[in-house]
């Protein structure tokens, strides 16, 4: 039974306004009689992971609009967490007790969010698996939205790298954490694989990830450096237009777009941006003239929300292979958004939100 009341960081409108409040949480009673029918699962939250993502939900313009639906209310925020079922609908799949780990896409919302003592979790637009027990939670939460992420990257481009006697990737981004990811899946399948990092991350990727040949980005001409290499695909984790249109590259995969800032939407959402109507139609040029055959073919991706990914994440990756930048305290929630911020971080930022054992109320 869920308490009364929980701690929970929540936002009106715009990363600025996010701030620790009180929420009041359903009650399992509420919860079965209000959802009708939908599958949704309280989860007391162990620990989340950060992703640029969060922060440029928060920033979506329409939540200063009077019109919206969700204006001037407290929302939660933050996708990615593990924690332990407390009541669920039995359609969800788990039941009191699970430690599960998983991805929630619609947070944005009253007493939604993994950033918080408690979630309320709508199994329509989540995804979760049974967490490992040899996995720590902060562990388990970092890993669901970037291991997704680069499934699908590895799944767009296979065709290209294996139709190709050479198998070769370029991954940019590399320290990233879809970046790291991508290299890890990609080196599973025997590839060759370049990426590009700063300095300071790359004995990381030559020691840790393997990879077959390391570009700084810093110092280096980048598509110079590239072109030498001769990928077969690129998978492109940074954003921006350098490494578009590679002499030998058959496949571009992008889950950034063309933008190169932190604080607006990136993906498909780019193909859109009213913001940025010339770059849009750029991409949209691109994609067509690929889609007819006319030179590299190329996308911009967005993660699918596949459990049986998630399942194969737990057979395939032992906790060390999950990695961790560093992980922050509850009520330092803000801080660990700065960490974010810094582009810097080498895997994923963490929040810990409560012990496993301990109780709400």
């Amino acid at each position: 039974m869920a308490s009364k009341s929980a701690k929970a960081w929540t936002y009106t409108a715009g990363y600025e306004s996010l701030k620790l409040s009180t929420i009041k949480p359903p009650t399992f009673t509420d919860f079965e009689r209000e959802r009708n029918g939908t599958p949704h699962m309280l989860v007391q939250i162990h620990a989340c992971a950060l992703n640029p993502v969060d922060i440029q939900m928060m920033n979506l313009p329409s939540w200063n609009l009077p019109w919206n639906a969700l204006y001037g209310e407290e929302k939660g925020c933050v996708c990615d967490f593990s924690g332990t079922v407390l009541s669920a609908s039995r359609e969800s799949g788990f039941q009191g007790g699970d430690e599960i780990f998983g991805l929630t896409l619609q947070p944005y919302a009253p007493n939604g969010g993994a950033l918080g003592e408690i979630a309320d979790i709508s199994m329509s637009t989540c995804v979760a698996a049974q967490k490992p027990k040899e996995w720590s939670h902060e562990k388990a939460s970092a890993i669901s939205l970037v291991w997704l992420t680069a499934k699908r990257c590895v799944e767009a481009v296979e065709q290209y790298v294996e139709g190709s006697k050479n198998k070769r990737l370029a991954v940019l981004g590399g320290s990233s954490a879809a970046g790291i990811y991508s290299i890890i899946l990609a080196k599973q399948k025997g590839w060759t694989v370049a990426t590009t990092s700063s300095s300071r991350n790359k004995d990381f990727c030559l020691n840790d990830l393997k990879v077959d040949t390391h570009v700084d980005y810093t110092s280096q001409n980048v598509r110079q450096a590239m072109s030498e290499f001769a990928p077969d695909a690129v998978i492109d984790c940074v954003g921006g237009t350098e490494c578009i249109g590679l002499p030998t590259s058959w496949r571009y995969i992008s889950i950034v777009g063309d933008k190169t800032g932190r604080s607006s939407m990136g993906g498909p959402y780019t193909y859109y941006d009213y913001l940025a109507p010339h770059r849009a139609a750029i991409q949209w040029a691109r994609w067509l003239k690929g889609s007819v055959g006319l030179g590299e073919s190329y996308d911009v991706v967005v993660l699918s929300m596949k459990k049986e990914w998630l399942d194969d994440a737990t057979e395939t990756l032992a906790e060390k292979d999950i990695y961790v930048d560093s992980v922050y305290s509850f009520d330092k929630a803000n801080e660990a958004f700065e960490r974010l911020n810094t582009g810097r971080a080498r895997g994923k930022v963490v929040v810990k939100v409560a012990e496993p054992h301990s109780s709400n109320g």
